[in-house]
């Protein structure tokens, strides 16, 4: 007796164990939605019939496929893209001033959409620094009287006060192999706002003087990294 009803317990779990027919038939039918709709990317092709991952990998089209890189628009372009990245991660990492400066022309120029060509363009991104010939107050100085500019780059010296002015170069005072020169302005300016501008290619110390005012200390440098 004792064990028929031990038999009839553990009949009894098994029953409430098991699923029920309902169960299964709902069982069979989630599984058969997961297999019926599996997820693609809506609108493409694969959500209504179904692809391998590999052809839904294949077919997609992003922006910065090699491939597609000249079919791709302004900054999207694969290549532009890549050299954003090295422009970015010079402006951080460089401890040259210049390099960064270059670095950050060619990134707003390539994020702008401009092609690589022409970023990469000599005198892109060259820049222009000022000095006054005379100081408002009429001093017989350069204003200011050092300025640091990188290769390339060009100063222009705008006569102010106290003129005539001009720019000439110490050729014992200027990087070898540069002509003093051919980089000075010996002519005198003489009208206010009258301006020279000089461009520079040559890394170095450029040390010149207004001549008609040299004994009275008006002197000035040009360091160009």
């Amino acid at each position: 007796m004792l064990y028929k009803a031990i038999f009839l317990a553990a009949t009894l779990r098994t029953i409430a164990a098991a699923p029920t027919e309902v169960e299964v038939e709902e069982n069979v039918a989630e599984d058969n939605r997961r297999e019926l709709f599996p997820l693609y990317s809506i609108g493409n092709k694969c959500a209504r019939r179904g692809c391998s991952v590999y052809h839904q990998i294949s077919n997609v089209n992003p922006q910065m496929s090699i491939a597609d890189a000249s079919e791709a628009k302004g900054p999207v372009k694969a290549l532009e893209m890549l050299a954003l990245n090295d422009d970015l991660n010079t402006v951080v990492q460089s401890n040259s001033m210049c390099t960064r400066r270059r670095a950050m022309a060619r990134a707003a120029g390539l994020a702008a959409g401009l092609a690589l060509s022409q970023v990469n363009a000599p005198g892109f991104a060259a820049a222009t620094k000022a000095v006054k010939m005379g100081s408002d107050a009429g001093q017989l100085v350069f204003v200011p009287d050092e300025v640091t500019v990188c290769k390339g780059d060009s100063v222009t010296w705008t006569n102010n006060k106290g003129g005539p002015h001009n720019v000439v170069f110490d050729e014992e005072a200027v990087p070898a192999g540069v002509d003093a020169e051919k980089i000075s302005m010996e002519d005198q300016l003489g009208d206010e706002g009258a301006t020279f501008t000089q461009k520079f290619d040559t890394a170095g110390t450029y040390a010149y003087y207004c001549q008609p005012h040299r004994g009275a200390g008006m002197n000035g440098n040009v360091i160009v990294e």
